[in-house]
Formats: structure tokens, C-alpha cells, sequence
């Protein structure tokens, strides 16, 4: 079984803030052509802080870029690898322009960059199951949305005793199916039998019918030459003839 929850970090990441909050981290500043280092407080993952230099000042995102990635090597390299599972950290170009000149938003980056191999570490033995993949992305607006896949069955124990199970439901609907079958056509034999009994009775029945009639003037003289008929012993059966007293 598969599973993927996207949405911003957990709690124990960093959280973004107010751009106002960061200004109050600063605590030296050195100039190096257009190039500023700031010396600042960064929170941790951990809920202390720590003192990291940080630069902004640059002319466009890609030396930015590079600056970022000699610190934090997983930036948009593709996929690399946190607490041994395959992770992307991607930040926008857009976002990434918005920073490289602006202290504030560079120190917010900067410190959940930093944050993300504790957030992996947190993630891997918090998660239930085990986790096949990871996902970090910072959009145009700074927003953070993790991606989290993995399987509950690494070694394929719970995908066998399903299939298994799975295969002994369908066999025992199958023998089920086909003992409603079985019985329906017993049945339905029964029936036909049922109805051949009734036809061969009915043919019976009709073999057997007969009609004798007689006429003359003395009822009783009518009557026994009728039973005389119909017993065997005067016209043949189903004759008719006329009897005068």
C-alpha cells in the first residue's frame, strides 16, 4: 500500500513568520562589493537558534543560487538523499529573486533550509510504514509544501496474505456459484419431470374418455344397455346406438 500526504511542514519544522520578526536576528553586517554577510540568529528545528552568516546583494538568481547550494547541497539538484531515502528540495527561481536582495525573506529561506535534514529525520521515524520518498517545495510566495510517499508492506508479506486471501474469496464464490447452478438445474429437472407427469396423466385421462349414448322409451331398458356398453359387454366402447324398449 502506497501513501502521500502533501502539506506545509509539521510542527516541529521551521514556521514561516512575519518578515518583520527577522530583522531582530541581525547582529553584525560586512559589505563585500554589492554582496552583503550578515551575521544572524537562525531558529533550528529544534526550537533553539544558532548564529549563521548570511548573504544577500547579488545581481541575479543564478550566482544567488550557487551561493545557496555550496551551503545547502540538496537545493535544486534534483533527486539526493535524506536519512537514506530519496528526497527533492526544490525553491522557486521566482522566490529565490525576491530573496537575494532582501535580508529578511533571505534569512526565512535560509532557515528552513537548514532545518529540512532534521525534518527528514523526524519524518522517517515518526512516519508509520516506510517511506520510499520525499518532497520539499517553496513556491513564488514562500509557501512550504511537503510530499510524503512510502508502503506499510516493505517486504511484500501483507501484498501476499491479500492476494491469498483475496484468491480464497473468489474460489469460494466460485464453488458457490456453481452449487446455485447445480441447483438450479436440479430444479429445474424436478420441474421438468414434474410437468412430463402431468402430460402423460392427462394423456391418460383422455385416452380413457369415452361418451356412450342410447335412446328408447323405457328407462331402465336404457340405463343397463348403457352399463352394458361402457362394461365391455354389449357395443363397443365409445359406440352409440339407439335402444328401443
Amino acid at each position: 500500500m502506497s501513501m502521500e500526504i502533501t502539506g506545509n511542514l509539521p510542527d516541529y519544522a521551521v514556521r514561516k513568520q512575519n518578515h518583520s520578526d527577522y530583522g531582530k536576528g541581525y547582529t553584525n553586517t560586512a559589505k563585500e562589493s554589492n554582496v552583503t554577510t550578515s551575521t544572524v540568529e537562525l531558529k533550528t528545528s529544534t526550537g533553539g537558534t544558532k548564529t549563521e552568516q548570511i548573504k544577500t546583494g547579488y545581481s541575479n538568481v543564478n550566482d544567488y543560487s550557487k551561493y545557496l547550494q555550496g551551503k545547502y547541497s540538496y537545493m535544486n539538484s534534483g533527486t539526493t538523499s535524506m536519512q537514506g531515502i530519496p528526497t527533492t528540495v526544490s525553491v522557486s527561481g521566482a522566490f529565490l529573486k525576491k530573496c537575494m536582495n532582501d535580508p529578511e525573506k533571505a534569512k526565512y529561506l535560509e532557515e528552513n533550509l537548514a532545518a529540512l535534514p532534521d525534518c527528514a529525520k523526524s519524518a522517517v521515524s515518526s512516519c508509520r510504514g516506510t517511506l520510499t520518498n520525499l518532497s520539499y517545495s517553496v513556491d513564488a510566495n514562500g509557501n512550504i509544501s511537503v510530499a510524503i510517499s512510502g508502503t506499510s508492506d516493505p517486504d511484500g508479506k501483507i501484498a501476499k496474505e491479500n492476494a491469498e486471501r483475496r484468491a480464497k474469496e473468489k474460489k469460494a464464490a466460485e464453488e458457490k456459484a456453481a452449487e446455485r447452478r447445480k441447483e438450479k438445474k436440479a430444479e429445474e429437472e424436478k420441474a421438468a419431470e414434474r410437468r412430463a407427469e402431468r402430460k402423460e396423466q392427462m394423456d391418460k385421462l383422455t385416452e380413457g374418455t369415452f361418451t356412450v349414448s342410447a335412446t328408447g322409451t323405457n328407462v331402465k331398458s336404457v340405463t343397463q344397455n348403457i352399463v352394458a356398453a361402457v362394461s365391455g359387454t354389449s357395443s363397443p366402447t365409445g359406440g352409440s346406438f339407439d335402444i328401443k324398449a
